[in-house]
């Protein structure tokens, strides 16, 4: 049976439906379909296709999955598109069921997030202001890291900031995230600072670009690829290239690092987790309490290392 061309149609039609009824972000439909191409392949070899395939089929692909040593969050998140494809083609009419439907997936090894300290967040914006090949660079990174603490955001929301957000020295900024969902997030004084001495420098960057001939950016962090921003690749390697130059250990450092750093100072400074899941743009409360986790667990830590009694606790 050749079922890879009606499996393409599938899965290229189950992914504009996915951007134009869900708003589902670019790097979501790009997961989708990367795992539906994978299940798709797995099905060709075996000689049937999604019209065909049962459920027994679906649960012997992800037994595969599972000896090829891939993790748990992988097969979860290929259980998933599986499920979603399968939904979406019974509410087309194209299959009267849902094989993936009642299927259990392998779950995901719930890991809590590594904690930076205050001392090693002061240390990586310190450190932000001396990186960069020319003033210009070392103020703007520094304006990154600064907005990334003092907001919390996303690494896709921070580098795709539209300039027109931060314009006025606003005391808050709207930011547009999973969804197309849109938030209120409060700017410190420190990151508004950054963020307008970045801003004079961007803008008489933009004007000497716009004497060449070159369009005007509507980011305010520009870049030269195609997305016409900074990419979150490019941020990933600042990040760690500023974690060495602060002394902090480069594998303590990810954007994602910077936005838990956030969270959890927010939380051990007394924060309400309802206000920090509406910072973060978390849909689900749950999804926000894994930092009390990592919070207990830090206290914990300080009580094991700084109690007068630890020592001999310890020894028993």
């Amino acid at each position: 049976m050749d079922g890879a061309a009606p499996m393409q149609r599938w899965i290229s039609t189950f992914l504009d439906a996915q951007a134009a009824e869900r708003a589902a972000a670019q790097n979501t439909r790009l997961a989708y379909g990367r795992d539906l191409l994978d299940f798709a392949g797995w099905l060709a070899a075996r000689n049937t296709d999604f019209q065909a395939a049962t459920q027994q089929d679906v649960e012997t692909y992800l037994v595969g999955l599972e000896a090829q040593g891939l993790s748990k969050a992988t097969r979860a998140r290929r259980l998933s598109a599986i499920r979603q494809l399968y939904r979406f083609a019974h509410e087309e009419g194209w299959r009267a069921d849902n094989p993936a439907l009642r299927m259990k997936g392998p779950g995901s090894e719930k890991r809590l997030p590594l904690v930076l300290t205050h001392e090693e967040v002061d240390r990586l914006l310190e450190a932000a202001r001396d990186k960069g090949r020319s003033l210009d660079d070392q103020i703007r990174n520094c304006a990154l890291l600064e907005l990334l603490y003092a907001t919390g955001l996303r690494v896709s929301e921070l580098v795709g900031l539209p300039v027109a957000a931060v314009r006025g020295d606003p005391r808050m900024i709207l930011v547009r995230g999973k969804g197309g969902k849109e938030r209120m997030v409060p700017l410190s004084a420190p990151a508004r600072t950054a963020v307008a001495e970045w801003l004079q420098r961007r803008d008489r960057l933009e004007e000497l670009d716009r004497k060449s001939g070159k369009p005007a950016s509507k980011f305010l962090f520009p870049g030269r690829g195609a997305a016409g921003h900074i990419t979150r690749h490019h941020f990933y390697i600042l990040i760690k290239q500023i974690a060495v130059l602060a002394g902090v250990s480069p594998a303590k450092v990810t954007p994602h690092s910077l936005r838990h750093a956030f969270a959890t100072h927010l939380l051990a400074g007394g924060a309400d987790l309802r206000v920090i899941q509406t910072l973060l743009g978390h849909a689900d409360v749950a999804t926000t309490e894994i930092y009390t986790h990592v919070l207990d667990d830090h206290l914990r830590d300080l009580v094991m290392q700084h109690h007068p009694l630890a020592d001999r606790t310890e020894s028993k």
